[in-house]
């Protein structure tokens, strides 16, 4: 089975469901290939540092609210083991954390590097929108930090990310976690992992249906 996960570092209910992925495929039966791909929830430039509950209040209508979904999101995502620090949190565009996450995947290690970037992010308050924070990321996972300035700083993996852009705007993707599943079936938003097993199967016997047609 071929996962393909589009996603985006920042996003909570993103890491959310990565979690809850790595824990359904932990009871499924079969093979699974998961890559995961390149998503902007906002593509616009963050010139400085700024934390993320300043930069979200506006979009959730006031301060009180934002508390609200905050606190929502962190008590969910710490029933899966995470830690959401909502107030160490740095806003930051994603585009250079997105071709980190390419250069681990030509390394075998995107998995890993999509990690230390959300723990940086959610439980770290690291600024990942910095390129020395994203080179430090890289060597917090055993990879070679002078190769990831160097890879960073010309350009690298820039088109890798720009054509999962451009294929998750083709796919008609607007929000994330969306995992296409063998290039045929969408699942959308952070699913349960009993939610994620059972979809699976199903995906499974229609893919056998088909094969013996």
């Amino acid at each position: 089975m071929d996962i393909q996960v589009w996603s985006d570092v920042v996003c909570p209910w993103c890491y959310l469901g990565r979690a809850r992925l790595e824990k359904a495929l932990a009871g499924h039966d079969g093979e699974a290939r998961v890559i995961y791909r390149a998503f902007q929830l906002d593509p616009a430039p963050v010139p400085e540092p700024v934390p993320t509950k300043t930069a979200m209040t506006a979009k959730f209508g006031g301060p009180e609210r934002a508390e609200q979904m905050f606190a929502h999101v962190a008590a969910i995502a710490a029933a899966e083991g995470l830690v959401l620090n909502f107030d160490r949190a740095i806003a930051a565009n994603t585009f250079d954390a997105h071709r980190l996450i390419a250069w681990g995947l030509a390394h075998q290690r995107q998995r890993e590097m999509l990690d230390a970037l959300q723990r940086a992010h959610f439980t770290d308050g690291i600024d990942i929108g910095s390129p020395a924070a994203l080179v430090a990321v890289a060597e917090s996972i055993g990879l070679d930090g002078p190769a990831a300035a160097a890879y960073l700083a010309d350009d690298g993996g820039a088109d890798v990310v720009r054509a999962d852009l451009a294929v998750a705007r083709e796919l008609g993707i607007t929000s994330v976690p969306t995992f296409v599943i063998d290039g045929r079936y969408a699942v959308q938003g952070a699913q349960e992992p009993d939610t994620l097993r059972t979809a699976f199967a199903e995906i499974a016997r229609r893919e056998a249906v088909d094969a013996g047609r």
